[in-house]
């Protein structure tokens, strides 16, 4: 049996009603205005032990894509098993960006990642 893994990218905007402030830069949520970050290098998931998928479902990640370009505070808003959880965050965490944008200038938004889980 085969197995593999899709994955997608949902950019969808959490509700917080103005930007907050974390770190050094402050955070947008997706809007009227802002272009959202594009995915430009994915890593998948590693099955955990070298096992195959046992589960066939979705995680939801929830993060900060920088204004760098990188994930910040990846963390799971929709679990499916607690190994391809960690799986997925872990391979979230070395995904890479194009910043989000609003008036032609890079920016830090909160975006959430769905990662599918197929079995074949």
């Amino acid at each position: 049996m085969r197995r593999r893994v899709l994955l997608i990218c949902c950019c969808a905007a959490w509700t917080l009603p103005v930007p907050a402030q974390t770190s050094d830069e402050q955070v947008y949520d997706l809007g009227p205005g802002v272009t959202p970050p594009r995915v430009i290098k994915q890593t998948p998931p590693q099955y955990p032990n070298g096992r195959g998928v046992r589960a066939v479902g979705s995680v939801l990640i929830g993060l900060i894509v920088s204004s760098k370009g990188l994930p910040r505070e990846p963390h799971i808003l929709k679990s499916l098993d607690k190994d391809l959880d960690q799986s997925a965050v872990e391979a979230v965490k070395e995904w890479r960006f194009a910043p989000a944008q609003k008036d032609g200038k890079a920016i830090a938004v909160r975006v959430s990642l769905q990662i599918e889980f197929h079995s074949m």
